[in-house]
């Protein structure tokens, strides 16, 4: 089940967020039924960028129990697999991500393909800017190893590189299983790597991207 929610201003995330119980809330006047699977599709901002999470329905409040400054909707518990999506709109509402006091991390997915121990591995990534990624496996290789991978970009031909893994999260708890990898570019793609970042950005701050990218 699909609900939208479109936020005129980019501070109107704090209005909706629950920081305490990671939760949203979505106003909407007919609410779905407690304990539903739900994708949000959320926009910020007028040709903002797009952002899909996800989540259970914890309550739900009707249109006949709410008055003018309580609206109709529901409380959606976010998925442990959206931390980064979360932390991506905390810093954008913080202006974070627009003067660089802290780095960019894109809550992107993209198609990855390296060198695991059996062979090829396909996977997507979680986020990813100019220093790193991080990539979804269950059977994430250890710290210190250097891989070779290719990372597709949309309307750009694929990246081939050369990163180090610095941490591994192996599955089963509470963090998304994968491992945080950090390129080792060389000087030659350097430029053009970060040129990509950068237009990578662009396109998902203008909400520009497809939704098999930002879902």
């Amino acid at each position: 089940m699909r609900i939208a929610l479109r936020l005129a201003e980019r501070h109107d995330w704090v209005k909706v967020f629950d920081p305490r119980g990671g939760s949203v809330f979505v106003a909407t006047p007919a609410p779905p039924p407690v304990g539903a699977d739900i994708r949000v599709d959320l926009t910020l901002e007028d040709d903002g960028p797009r952002v899909i999470l996800s989540g259970t329905v914890l309550w739900r409040r009707d249109a006949g129990d709410s008055d003018a400054t309580d609206p109709a909707g529901c409380s959606v518990g976010l998925s442990v697999g959206d931390r980064e999506k979360v932390n991506f709109l905390n810093g954008f509402v913080r202006g974070g991500l627009i003067n660089r006091r802290e780095r960019r991390r894109l809550p992107l997915r993209l198609p990855v393909t390296y060198g695991g121990l059996g062979g090829p591995e396909k996977t997507f990534t979680s986020d990813i800017n100019e220093e790193g990624l991080f990539l979804l496996s269950g059977t994430p290789l250890p710290a210190g190893t250097v891989l070779h991978f290719v990372v597709a970009l949309p309307a750009r031909d694929p990246f081939e590189l050369r990163g180090r893994v610095t941490h591994a999260v192996p599955p089963g708890g509470e963090e998304l299983a994968g491992m945080g990898v950090c390129f080792l570019p060389d000087a030659a793609q350097a430029g053009p790597l970060k040129q990509a970042i950068d237009e990578l950005e662009n396109s998902f701050l203008g909400g520009r991207l497809p939704d098999e990218i930002i879902s």
